[in-house]
């Protein structure tokens, strides 16, 4: 009986601790009128979203309603299937089904000026590829079609560090809103700018004390500059597929590098490889591709991802450095927030890079985050051990 009191008190006293814990809520008509705000409509553009089924469900009407009211024409929402779908559905009638619908939905968006793309909806479905289509389609017209890529926290978007976990949920949406509605948009482009002019006149030095020591080139390579400017406007300037995705939160320079500038070697902090941990890893890179893998554990996973990936697998991709203090990893309990768009993180991929204008086919796409890299462009630091130098 002594037993059975003393848990129903612990049970009483961490539930009142949990009520005691502030919660977020979301602020959805001001998220709404920012993602609106930054499409800058012209009258009478067509906007619709694409969502998943009982994700956000409660922002689409503030979506609908700041449309209207900022001049646009609202076709409402598409949704995807909900996922995880039924064990019992068929996985060969399911991937048929979205490639018929691809093409149909491509005929339905046809007259869609601007679509937001909503939480839990990616490009493994039909209609989100189909509204690819039209965006790459214009690229070639200098259209100003575009899509603003709200992704939250919902597309994987939050990474944790190496021994750290990951905070509550409701301190993710709070970080993410914060910087959706409080980032400064006009400074943040012009950094962003100066940085990507810098891109393209000076090598690329990036260093850090656990032995990465990289060189590249970016040359004439478009930079994609992810400032939150989702207009018709600067999308129609768009050279490259992402120019005409614009993420929101904003915070990126994004750039492919000439592959065979990239010289040098990369060190991982811990990391996942094939599903398995991975210590101690270093990636030596000639002419952009992998040429010697060597790690204190795990070599064998770093491998066998390789190989099932192609030769996509050992090329260099992109580096994307992040400009958005907002965003920046928290000095206490450490995350990276949304894919590493704040101030000083660094993301060094693998993979394809074709919707940044590079060389690299095959599908294959790997993500690599770095808190703690030196970045010189032309003999100037922009950013030290992970912390931004350059602003303005």
């Amino acid at each position: 009986m002594r037993m059975l009191a003393s848990t129903v008190l612990a049970a009483a006293a961490c539930v009142a601790t949990l009520a005691a814990q502030p919660r977020l809520t979301l602020d959805y008509p001001a998220i709404a009128k920012r993602l609106v705000q930054q499409l800058a409509l012209r009258p009478g553009e067509r906007v619709m979203s694409i969502a998943h089924p009982g994700t956000f469900d409660d922002l689409q009407p503030w979506i609908r309603y700041e449309v209207m009211r900022a001049g646009g024409i609202d076709l409402g929402v598409v949704e995807v299937l909900r996922e995880p779908v039924p064990e019992a559905f068929d996985a060969a009638v399911l991937a048929k089904g979205a490639r018929d619908a691809r093409a149909h939905y491509k005929t339905m968006f046809r007259d869609v000026d601007a679509a937001i793309m909503m939480p839990g909806a990616n490009t493994s479905h039909p209609a989100y590829l189909a509204m690819q289509d039209w965006l790459n389609d214009d690229l070639r017209e200098h259209r100003g079609r575009r899509t603003i890529h709200f992704h939250w926290i919902e597309n994987g978007s939050a990474y944790p560090i190496a021994g750290q976990p990951l905070p509550p949920r409701p301190a993710m949406d709070e970080v993410y809103q914060r910087a959706l509605l409080q980032t400064d948009y006009a400074a943040l482009a012009a950094v962003e700018r100066k940085f990507a002019s810098a891109l393209g006149d000076g090598e690329v030095r990036i260093t850090s004390p656990s032995g990465t020591d990289l060189r590249f080139r970016a040359g004439d390579r478009p930079a994609n500059l992810q400032d939150g400017d989702a207009s018709a406007a600067r999308v129609a300037q768009g050279k490259v597929l992402v120019d005409h995705e614009i993420e929101l939160p904003a915070g990126v320079v994004r750039v492919a590098p000439i592959e065979e500038s990239v010289e040098g070697v990369v060190a991982f902090p811990p990391s996942q490889w094939d599903g398995r941990p991975v210590d101690g890893l270093r990636l030596r890179f000639s002419r952009g591709r992998v040429v010697e893998i060597t790690a204190a554990n795990g070599r064998d996973a770093v491998d066998a991802e390789m190989r099932r990936a192609g030769d996509a697998g050992r090329a260099f991709r992109e580096i994307g450095v992040g400009f958005n203090p907002l965003l920046a990893v928290p000095d206490r309990q450490p995350w990276i927030p949304y894919y590493g768009y704040g101030a000083g993180v660094v993301r060094l991929s693998l993979g394809d890079n074709a919707e940044l204008g590079g060389a690299v086919r095959g599908g294959y796409v790997r993500w690599n985050f770095f808190t703690d890299l030196t970045i010189t462009v032309g003999g100037a630091t922009w950013v030290r051990e992970g912390k931004l130098e350059i602003r303005n």
